[in-house]
């Protein structure tokens, strides 16, 4: 397999762009980005500088590289291929004082932080999933602050929750972002994560995904096609239906209509 790259910018909040690459003999001189680099290392391992203190990027784990901070990069082992793949997140995606913990910590092992970025990829991978996106790149800030010596304490606000809520009840069938509903209650996005995740227990994202899988739900014992009950539900297509409906209920909407 030769060296490839490839990289595009999705249409979600907080989100710059994405790279999935594979490089054998290819060494990235000394740079930086005005971004927060999130780096999954999917086959081999990455020998890399991080503002002059060498560290190895290794599968397993999540490399998390702060903007502005100088770093390099190449193959652990000469003659060893390594494949990756990256989120560039806006610089406001986590607190700007965290960048000096980052850098000197550059390593997230957890397997919750390791599964987030899996997720993100994977909703990635597909059209339709924007706000799942934005939604699993907030919980993952959630996840990482407190590895970097952010351990802050949110206040009980269920009065904003549940104003969010009857929000997302009157638009789940819609295509919107956290970010977009977070301007009109007047509040941060990340806050308002919290407060509704502290509140029921479920992030926002999840939260929409579940009352659209249980309205496509409905729709199919009553007559409707997978087709139409993913288009009346809110969902991008059938597929994209299909994936939610399957990892919520453990069938797809045809098996569960024939059944």
């Amino acid at each position: 397999m030769t060296e490839t790259v490839r990289a595009w910018r999705p249409e979600v909040p907080l989100l710059q762009e994405v790279l999935h690459a594979r490089f054998e003999h290819h060494v990235y001189p000394a740079h930086t980005h005005d971004s927060w680099s999130v780096l999954l290392i999917d086959d081999g391992a990455v020998s890399y500088d991080l503002d002059r203190h060498a560290h190895e990027a290794v599968p397993a784990a999540v490399t998390l590289l702060p903007p502005h901070v100088p770093h390099d990069g190449r193959t652990a082992v000469p003659g060893d291929p390594f494949r990756k793949r990256v989120l560039y997140l806006d610089p406001e995606w986590l607190p700007a004082h965290a960048a000096d913990a980052a850098a000197r910590h550059p390593m997230l092992s957890t397997p919750e932080i390791v599964g987030a970025v899996e997720r993100i990829h994977d909703a990635l991978a597909a059209p339709g999933d924007a706000l799942t996106v934005e939604g699993e790149l907030l919980g993952l800030a959630q996840l990482v602050r407190p590895r970097l010596g952010e351990n802050e304490e949110t206040t009980s606000d269920r009065p904003l929750a549940q104003r969010l809520r009857r929000h997302l009840d009157d638009r789940f069938r819609e295509a919107f972002t956290i970010a977009e509903v977070a301007e009109a209650l007047g509040s941060s996005r990340a806050h308002l994560v919290r407060v509704f995740s502290q509140a029921y227990g479920i992030a926002p994202h999840r939260y929409v995904v579940g009352r659209r899988v249980d309205s496509a739900r409905r729709l199919l014992l009553d007559g409707s096609s997978p087709a139409e009950a993913a288009a009346a539900s809110g969902f991008h297509d059938q597929a994209h239906l299909t994936r939610h409906f399957r990892r919520v209920l453990g069938t797809t909407p045809g098996r569960f209509v024939a059944a």
